[in-house]
């Protein structure tokens, strides 16, 4: 089965780098197949017939092991991401933009709610499955940020512009 592994805070603002021949090597390491980076923050496609929260705490624990910080991922199938990607409840017009954070876990009702409420004329949600979709209406008044997710819902997540999950799954379909 074909997987996207989406890698936390790595190669952002000189932070935590790695280089995508590093971690493409780390991700072989594990007996996974047909490894590709897509560009440098972080997203590895592969190939494996383990199941995606096997995978996660196997990697996990590799790249624990290979870095001198802690790397949280996210691993989605292909068809999830595809499913993503098609399934977007927005559009965003001219200086708008879209994001998807994948989350560590699905929200509760609660958590659903509190991010919702946080609806404002500068950023829009949707939640679907272990996804945020955020609309950015206004970049400078947004509050949005990974940190603030990860705050407000108490959850581990990371952020793509939707223009690079599509090129994902075009790419690597």
């Amino acid at each position: 089965m074909k997987y996207v592994a989406f890698l936390r805070a790595i190669n952002v603002g000189g932070n935590a780098i790695i280089k995508m021949a590093d971690l493409k090597q780390m991700f072989e390491s594990v007996g996974l197949e047909n490894v590709q980076t897509y560009i440098q923050s972080g997203n590895v496609i592969f190939a494996s017939e383990e199941d995606s929260d096997v995978l996660e705490k196997q990697l996990e624990s590799r790249l624990e092991k290979a870095a001198p910080y802690a790397i949280k991922l996210f691993v989605r199938t292909m068809q999830d991401v595809q499913s993503i990607a098609r399934n977007v409840p927005f559009t965003a017009k001219e200086g708008e933009a879209v994001y998807v954070a994948f989350l560590n876990q699905k929200l509760g009702k609660q958590e659903k709610q509190t991010l919702l409420s946080l609806k404002s004329e500068a950023d829009d949600f949707a939640v679907k499955r272990r996804e945020v979709y955020i609309l950015r209406l206004d970049r400078e008044k947004s509050v949005f940020s990974n940190n603030f997710l990860e705050k407000q819902l108490k959850v581990s997540a990371t952020t793509r512009n939707l223009t690079t999950i599509q090129k994902i799954v075009e790419k690597f379909k």
